[in-house]
């Protein structure tokens, strides 16, 4: 067992984190790097869960992929504000990138071999492989993350006095390259961006296209338990055979649209679908079939997927599979800051504060742990604008949302407050014109942020005011409280 040196520190000087999934290697990584003793709890491989299949911190299991990194997305630009706040996931995930056209993609094995690396280089940071299985009494951040054994989501539930809601999440399965026919598939990225090389196509005619999904409906999926069958899927990750339930052409529009594609092997006519494969290791030998998440039994998994072109004498490294999820209803039992209400000593991290997406895990994640470094140092929690990306997820799961119809959610311009009307325009901006404009206006405001010292007395009781008012609800006036809170400079732009 990996383990550096314990501290003997009283108990309110040092950080407890629980989970060492990306949320909370992110939180230990802040906080450590501010000099707060952490220690990070990891009940791997002492407790196993239904989805990891390995023991180390960070790994990913579902997609390899962070999606899109284009400053013009939601997600590209939290991307970007991570990065400039030295987030510990965005580094290595730069650093063992795979070619993935525009988005970030990593080989999972050396990204969470990294993550441990760095994380475990800390002289100030413990790791203990355990299970915990009561809420710590000191500072502590719980990122237990979706898969939260029942011993810990039973006294959570205790503390909040609240039911957890659970939804079902699904796994692609993954594909050997070297078992593709590439007589009928190719290498080609949508609309030709990145390499060239980042996707495997597999392309159908309209006839095989139809006949696959009548398959698909009638092929036999993984029973529920009489305890799952009320639980909803999430609807960023859908089963491929619900999807296909929806309608015919569901797919055709879905994940297996064929825009921006062109068949070397045969151009016309054009491609009725495309099944495409992501490239998911960084030797390019692994490639995961994207959007293909299933709850198929595994035979049929097998049975279906080689009817695909390209596919017929596939290999499967992993095949999909399925896993319940837990997150707490944020707005009711969280404060501005992710502190429980119930119970201020813990912070919440992670998928499991109704965030969804392994960055937008970790962006919270990012915020705890600074959250905790300037509490422990004495100083006011400083919240960033909601403006920002980060800003704007933080508001989502603590303030911003309806508790009655709260659900999990990417981070999306939506989120956002909106910009104002252009000047010297009678037009309204473009989808391209408004996306550059949100992002240019958050990294302008972190800018601003991350460079601010919040640590007088005015801007202290601002905090307290903040932190205590539960009547804000609308995007105005929690951003007028909030830039009340980070100072004058922030009044102008």
């Amino acid at each position: 067992m990996k383990r550096q040196r314990a501290y003997h520190l009283p108990m309110e000087r040092v950080l407890h984190i629980v989970g060492g999934g990306l949320a909370g290697c992110e939180a230990a990584w802040q906080a450590a790097k501010r000099d707060i003793p952490v220690v990070l709890h990891e009940m791997r491989p002492v407790r196993a869960t239904p989805a990891h299949h390995t023991s180390g911190l960070a790994e990913l299991v579902c997609s390899n992929s962070l999606r899109n990194d284009d400053l013009g997305s939601g997600i590209g630009l939290l991307h970007e504000e991570m990065r400039r706040c030295d987030s510990l996931i965005l580094s290595v995930a730069d650093a063992v990138k795979v070619p993935a056209g525009g988005a970030l993609a990593v080989d999972r094995e050396a990204f969470s071999a990294a993550v441990e690396k760095r994380l475990l280089a800390l002289p100030n940071l413990t790791l203990l492989r355990e299970e915990v299985t009561a809420l710590p009494d000191g500072p502590a951040i719980v990122s237990s993350g979706p898969l939260t054994s029942d011993t810990l989501a039973a006294e959570l539930a205790h503390a909040t006095g609240s039911d957890h809601l659970h939804f079902f999440d699904a796994i692609a399965p993954i594909v050997t390259l070297d078992s593709v026919d590439f007589s009928k598939a190719w290498f080609q990225s949508r609309w030709d961006k990145g390499t060239g090389k980042d996707y495997i196509n597999c392309p159908m005619s309209k006839d095989e296209y139809f006949a696959f999904v009548e398959a698909l409906i009638a092929a036999d999926t993984v029973e529920f338990h009489d305890w799952e069958k009320n639980t909803p899927y999430f609807e960023g990750c859908l089963p491929i055979e619900v999807m296909a339930r929806r309608g015919a052409q569901t797919l055709a529009f879905g994940p297996m649209k064929p825009v921006g594609l062109t068949n070397p092997h045969g151009p016309n006519p054009k491609s009725y679908a495309v099944i495409q494969l992501r490239q998911d290791n960084a030797l390019g030998t692994l490639f995961n079939m994207v959007g293909f998440q299933t709850k198929l039994k595994h035979g049929e998994q097998m049975r279906l997927f080689r009817t695909i072109p390209g596919l017929e004498n596939a290999e499967f490294a992993r095949l999909g599979g399925l896993h319940r999820n837990t997150f707490l209803c944020s707005p009711v039992v969280l404060d501005a800051s992710l502190r429980l209400k119930a119970k201020p000593n813990i912070r919440m991290a992670g998928q499991i504060t109704g965030c969804e997406g392994y960055c937008e895990s970790a962006a919270i994640g990012l915020l705890a742990g600074r959250f905790w470094a300037e509490e422990m140092a004495g100083q006011a929690p400083n919240p960033p604008p909601l403006e920002t990306a980060l800003g704007a997820l933080l508001n989502h799961i603590t303030t911003g949302a309806g508790a009655e119809t709260f659900q999990p959610m990417n981070i999306n311009f939506g989120l956002f407050p909106p910009l104002p009307p252009p000047e010297g325009k009678r037009r309204k901006l473009g989808a391209k014109e408004r996306r550059a404009a949100y992002a240019e206006r958050a990294l302008g405001k972190l800018g601003e942020w991350i460079n601010l010292d919040c640590r007088n007395l005015e801007d202290q009781e601002r905090w307290e005011r903040y932190q205590l008012s539960g009547e804000f609800t609308s995007h105005q006036s929690v951003m007028n409280l909030l830039e009340g809170v980070v100072g004058k400079d922030n009044e102008k732009g």
